[in-house]
């Protein structure tokens, strides 16, 4: 066989095949989707898991929660924000003053502490302490008659806007300006009185009371009077409907009005 011919052979059996990079180019291309159109397969629709479900939920009552209480407070400050000087000055004031009482309250009850410890007697200490504390409980219970300084409140509502919820928020702020004993009329407040809306009136734990409700008040006058007259507080409130609050300070106010004295009919005394 010729050289020419073998050469011919060889190459038959070795012949070229087409190489990968032929092949890949003979495949069609596959047409990439855009970026968004992934994002979105990703996205849509959502796998979520009951554990994720539940922090969601929770993230978005905390998120309305705390919506809420900035709003809240948003419109207390505005509030503040629109009072005068001097209004502010007599909120602060105020504020300051109850936190004295406070204070003057713990001293005392730590004195009554250390004159018990201290007594040479203390039997005779504590039945002395006890008789006061009795009477103090009398004024606060309404059983025995008051006198000392205060103010007097008269309030008149000719056209009958004054409801039971503003002669009760009346009572409440003077309590919390300090007030020890208070009367409307001729009806002993105490700690159980309840007010309700009559027919033509307000009604005082079942007493119908006639106009104008005049309130007596016993307490440091200089803590009452502000206490009633700071913005947004009670005397504004009756203006705004169509009400009158006179204030007037005495050095000498009479709680005569009595409440008559209940024995309970189950609870006694553990001592």
């Amino acid at each position: 066989m010729s050289d020419e011919q073998e050469n011919q052979e060889n190459n038959g059996d070795c012949g070229v095949q087409p190489g990968a990079g032929e092949q890949e180019r003979e495949k069609p291309a596959a047409a990439p989707g855009s970026g968004r159109q992934r994002l979105l397969a990703g996205l849509w629709p959502p796998r979520l898991t009951r554990a994720q479900l539940i922090v969601a939920v929770l993230l978005f009552v905390l998120g309305l929660g705390l919506a809420i209480q900035v709003r809240t407070t948003s419109d207390d400050n505005s509030t503040l924000r629109g009072a005068r000087q001097e209004d502010l000055v007599r909120i602060l004031t105020e504020l300051d003053n109850r936190g004295q009482r406070l204070q003057d309250e713990k001293r005392g009850l730590e004195n009554q502490r250390s004159e018990l410890e201290t007594s040479s007697d203390q039997a005779a200490e504590a039945l002395k302490q006890t008789q006061e504390k009795a009477r103090e409980l009398g004024v606060l219970a309404g059983t025995v008659a008051a006198q000392g300084p205060g103010i007097t409140l008269t309030v008149r509502d000719p056209h009958g806007q004054v409801e039971a919820d503003s002669l009760l928020d009346t009572v409440q702020e003077l309590r919390a300006a300090g007030a020890e004993a208070i009367q409307v009329n001729n009806v002993r407040v105490v700690s159980d009185t309840y007010f309700t809306d009559g027919t033509d009136s307000v009604l005082v734990d079942g007493h119908q009371l006639a106009q104008p409700y005049v309130f007596k008040v016993i307490g440091n006058p200089p803590d009452l009077e502000p206490a009633l007259n700071i913005p947004g507080g009670v005397v504004q409130t009756l203006e705004k409907e169509q009400a009158s609050a006179d204030v007037v300070r005495s050095q000498k106010i009479v709680v005569d009005a009595l409440r008559p004295s209940k024995q309970p009919d189950y609870a006694r005394s553990s001592q």
